[in-house]
Order: C-alpha cells, then sequence, then structure tokens
C-alpha cells in the first residue's frame, strides 16, 4: 500500500458498483463470468462497514432514454428500472445502505453521490462491484478527480477478461487509486 495513504474506518464509505441480476442472469448478454465469487467477499465488506457505523452505498445502472444517449448507441441493450433483471442481487440486504441510481459509467455524473459523501464527512471510498474497467475504474478516477481517497478491492470486482481486469487495476494504481485485497480491508477496518 502506498505509505501516504491508510484506509481510516471513521472517514471511509464503501461503494458497491452495480452488483445486479443483469449482470449475473446466464440469460443475460451482459452475464460476469466469476460475478458469483465475489458475493462473500463484497458480505465481508458490507459486514465490516457496517459494524463501524460507516456509509454503504450501492448503484444500480439504469439506462437513460436519452436518444442521444452513448451509451445505448454503443451496447444496443437497455436495462429499464422497471426490468427485474435492474434490482441489485438477492445476496444483498440494501436496506442499511443507501441504492443510487446511475445512468452512465460514472456513479457520481448526474447523481447526489458527492453531495451525501460530503454531508457524512467521508474522504476515502472503497470501491467493489462490476465492471472492473468500466463503471468501476471510471468511477474511481472521478472519485480522485473530486478529491476522495480511493481504495480498489481486487478481489471484489470483476469483469469479461482476465486481461481486462488487470489492465485497469495496473492503470488505476499509477496515481488513481490504491489496491487492496479484502482482508487487506477488514484489516483496516478493525
Amino acid at each position: 500500500m502506498k505509505e501516504a495513504f491508510e484506509l481510516r474506518k471513521d472517514t471511509a464509505a464503501l461503494l458497491i458498483i452495480d452488483m445486479q441480476k443483469y449482470f449475473r442472469d446466464k440469460e443475460s448478454d451482459a452475464q460476469v463470468p466469476g460475478m458469483n465469487q465475489l458475493v462473500p467477499n463484497m458480505k465481508n465488506l458490507i459486514q465490516v462497514f457496517n459494524e463501524n457505523n460507516c456509509p454503504i452505498i450501492f448503484t444500480r445502472h439504469i439506462d437513460s432514454d436519452d436518444k442521444d444517449n452513448l451509451m445505448l448507441r454503443w451496447w444496443k441493450e437497455q436495462i429499464r428500472e422497471d426490468d427485474e433483471l435492474s434490482q441489485v442481487i438477492e445476496d444483498f440486504d440494501t436496506s442499511g445502505g443507501k441504492v443510487i441510481i446511475k445512468h452512465q459509467y460514472d456513479a457520481f455524473l448526474y447523481t447526489d453521490l458527492e453531495e451525501i459523501l460530503k454531508k457524512k464527512k467521508i474522504k476515502q471510498i472503497v470501491i467493489c462491484g462490476v465492471l472492473t474497467n468500466i463503471c468501476c475504474e471510471t468511477t474511481a478516477r472521478s472519485a480522485f478527480m473530486r478529491g476522495f481517497e480511493v481504495y480498489f478491492v481486487t478481489d471484489a470486482t470483476a469483469t469479461y477478461k482476465k486481461e481486462m481486469h488487470e489492465a485497469a487495476l495496473l492503470n488505476l494504481s499509477y496515481g488513481f487509486a490504491v489496491l487492496m485485497t479484502t482482508a487487506d480491508v477488514l484489516m483496516a477496518m478493525k
């Protein structure tokens, strides 16, 4: 871990990105291999953040109906808010946290995430979820640019290919985020 950075439970929040049924369902074109392996690590993270009364924020990606939405032009398939697959997977109880709907890769863009974090005096964000190289990475970079210390959980993020995951981690670790394992975060939070 970078010497200048130390995860502290008094200023940290857990951000769980897009752990939605859409990315888990075997019938979905967007199913993320390995997503199920993330769940135990995330449950451990949720537990330790709950024990320390630290904020937990879940995101749900919902596509905008805007006809000029570049994401729809890129991916073609739309995730709608009323679709059951848009819900956070049943493995997580979101009632103790906050659920934010986002319409772009970046969880800060056009949401109240930054305001929520600043009201709670959060200075550090621990990021996990899917996809490592798209929504998680974009949100991590955006958080850094907004002045938050970013801690990126390498074994609680996933994407479609190992090379994509590793490339995102390499790039983030070069100036945007401190890479940690679930065990590292649990140790820092105890």
